[in-house]
């Protein structure tokens, strides 16, 4: 859903799929459709994806040296893929959300997902990557991450 430069997402599948799926799924029943804008922006990301593909092996090899370099300063990126969003788990709902506000000073915005997305006790940062980040870009956000975990003891975000 995020990779199109717009919002939600689609199925493909047999119209009799779809149909039962528009009419009963709870996020179709009371949705509306794509608004043009968003649509033109979707055709638009894979017009540049089909004339620039090498846009998406930069961002994979950047996605790949952030989660590297989170896993070797002991970071918990989980089953992280390195291909596009990399997540760090931190454990408490308010140990994350106290992160990512000390990260968002240091001029690196990282949002938290917290329960009930999450399982209590699981709650992560999420670090959405680009093809247009630099190497010293994602060195410096881990610089930061680091700096902001020890921002938060976690006895003070126990919550």
């Amino acid at each position: 859903s995020k990779t199109l430069c717009a919002c939600g997402g689609y199925v493909a599948g047999r119209s009799e799929l779809v149909d039962w799926l528009r009419h009963t799924a709870p996020g179709f029943v009371y949705s509306v459709g794509l608004p043009p804008p968003l649509a033109a922006s979707a055709a638009a990301a894979l017009d540049i994806l089909h004339a620039e593909p090498d846009r998406v092996a930069k961002l994979q090899a950047n996605a790949r040296l952030l989660r590297d370099l989170c896993r070797a300063r002991g970071f918990d990126t989980g089953e992280s893929a390195g291909l596009g969003i990399v997540p760090v788990v931190l454990g408490s709902s308010v140990r994350a959300a106290r992160v990512s506000a000390a990260l968002l000073e240091r001029g690196v915005n990282a949002l938290p997902i917290v329960f009930p997305a999450v399982p209590e006790g699981s709650a992560r940062l999420r670090f959405f990557l680009s093809a247009a980040h630099e190497e010293a870009d994602i060195r410096a956000t881990v610089e930061a991450l680091a700096a902001a975990v020890d921002s938060v003891p976690v006895a003070d975000a126990a919550g």
